[in-house]
């Protein structure tokens, strides 16, 4: 018998209690609060998701664009999806301009839809000083009144206050117009009642009110969150130069970040935020932009809403900011990917987007499943009767692969789909196929009057060559079909790959070293194989 070193034992040690561990979710209630949050997902065809179908609008673009167009949005789209952590997504062509998007445990198809569709558009601007801001407030009031008829619901305000003033209630103040009767104060802003906030809204994205509008300044509205929504403040109106500081172009890198919780910043304590980070000239702005305005507020405007405007109280020169507000995780997230990429090269529009159940069926997969247990249970049958004691020995490890299989793609986030089945299937197929070889070997040994440790020695020694060569060519061939597969094929090229390094350790390693400490006695002749 062989002296092993410690690294065998704490290599099957960590092998068996990461699985254990790792599958342990599987087998918990939804009610129990468990350690291990992570679950492995089920594919599309398994579990159900989101399937959505858009249409790419190449109707102003040139014919020999078209194609183009819809296959670079093909690979944008798959880039989004592929950073958010979807696993096993369907994205093909359909048609001329169609595009089929599946989304397999995506419950929310509006939130998948603005992942795929928007572009995000980012901008570093200033507000405008105190006295300017009342001015162009005021300037705007005027303009509306002078043009009242071009915006019917304004009007109607108008001749409702007409109508309380008659009544002798207060309505708008003398000297102002329906407009600034929307608008509130507050320490340095204006603000908006929350009440007003639709009808603020409304106008600012009216194109009437846009033409008419004084250039120079926009009005930008803050981020809404839900804390707010319930207890309906007051919405700050932000006055803002329209000349951007700084724009998308100039970040190098998003990417969603948690606070410390000890931060002495308590925006970003223990909070979801999104931390940028400038290319060479975009830092070089932002260092000009910030050195020349200190003491003014520069406002980060993603999607023309304002999520903060800190006052700028030094120099930045190292390039990095950050983006804060009342985030969720998975709205950074978004976020972030959507600042990290490109535009779509041609506009999209949903063409029907639903949420779909398992598309094999329940009796498929029960199916599916059935005849997967009936395999495994034949091969353990099999193994046990006819190499006995080592088979029970082989059996005993082949289910620590499969739940291995299992336990990584809980780990990586890996999705499992029936192509996936089928790659399991197929590796204890492989799996046993090498303790098939190790066996024969032994035996052979045995039959040459050789001692049950030499003949388990030899029989190892010279059947892993074989049992290396044609793992490592099957691992090669299933890296070629995830690297230029898609959806279910890259299914079937995971769970196989994780199989067949799962495998190769089970048979040389773990199946080995227990062999070795229960079949292998000083002074015995024989071995139960």
């Amino acid at each position: 018998m062989r002296k092993y070193s410690w690294l065998t034992p704490v290599s099957i040690l960590i092998f068996v209690l990461g699985t254990l561990i790792f599958l342990s979710p599987l087998f918990v209630p939804e009610d129990v609060n468990w350690p291990i949050k992570q679950k492995l997902k089920l594919g599309l065809d398994l579990r159900g998701g989101t399937q959505i179908v858009l249409t790419v609008v190449t109707k102003d673009l040139p014919e020999a664009d078209k194609a183009a167009a819809v296959e670079n949005n093909i690979r944008i789209i798959r880039n989004r999806i592929d950073q958010f952590g979807i696993a096993e997504p369907t994205i093909q062509k359909m048609g001329e301009s169609d595009i089929l998007v599946q989304l397999p445990g995506v419950k929310d198809p509006i939130a998948a839809e603005n992942l795929i569709m928007k572009s995000a558009v980012l901008e570093f601007k200033l507000v405008a000083e105190p006295e300017i801001a009342e001015k162009f407030i005021n300037q705007i009031d005027a303009i509306i009144q002078e043009n009242l008829y071009k915006f019917p619901v304004l009007a109607k305000l108008a001749e409702e206050d007409k109508a309380l003033a008659k009544a002798g209630a207060d309505t708008v103040k003398a000297g102002e117009g329906i407009f600034k009767s929307l608008i509130t104060t507050t320490e340095r802003d204006f603000a908006v009642r929350y009440e007003d906030l639709d009808i603020v809204r409304s106008l600012l994205q009216d194109s009437t009110f846009v033409n008419l509008k004084p250039k120079g300044y926009d009005l930008v509205l803050e981020s809404v969150d839900e804390k707010k929504k319930a207890s309906r403040e007051p919405v700050v109106l932000y006055v803002l130069e329209s000349t951007p500081q700084l724009k998308g172009t100039d970040v190098d890198r998003a990417s969603m970040e948690i606070g410390p919780s000890d931060s002495p910043n308590p925006q970003i304590a223990n909070k979801p935020y999104i931390s940028l980070t400038f290319t060479r000239t975009g830092a070089r702005k932002f260092a000009n932009c910030t050195g020349d305005n200190i003491g003014r507020r520069l406002a980060i405007v993603l999607d023309n809403t304002v999520y903060s405007a800190p006052v700028i109280q030094d120099r930045i020169p190292d390039g990095k900011a950050m983006i804060t507000g009342q985030f969720t995780e998975q709205e950074a997230k978004s976020l972030a990917i959507l600042l990290n990429n490109e535009s779509l090269s041609a506009p999209i529009e949903p063409k029907y987007s639903t949420q779909v159940s398992a598309t094999l069926g329940e009796d498929s997969i029960k199916s599916g499943f059935r005849a997967g247990l009936i395999g495994i249970l034949a091969v353990i049958i099999f193994m046990a009767l006819y190499y006995k004691g080592a088979g029970l020995i082989a059996d005993f490890v082949l289910i620590f692969n499969v739940g291995f299989i299992l336990a990584a793609m809980t780990i990586f986030g890996g999705t499992l789909t029936m192509p996936g089945i089928a790659g399991i299937i197929l590796t204890i197929g492989m799996s046993v196929d090498a303790n098939v070889l190790i066996f024969e070997r032994i035996r052979e040994e045995l039959d040459a009057g050789r001692t049950p440790s030499a003949a388990l020695n030899a029989g190892f020694k010279r059947a892993t060559v074989t049992i290396m060569d044609s793992n490592l060519t099957t691992l090669i061939a299933a890296i070629v079909l995830y690297q230029f597969g898609t959806g279910p094929v890259k299914g079937f090229a995971v769970t196989l790959s994780i199989g067949i390094v799962g495998s190769m350790f089970c048979a040389i390693v773990f199946a080995r070293y227990i062999m070795e400490k229960t079949m292998i006695k000083p002074g015995k002749t024989t071995m139960s194989i």
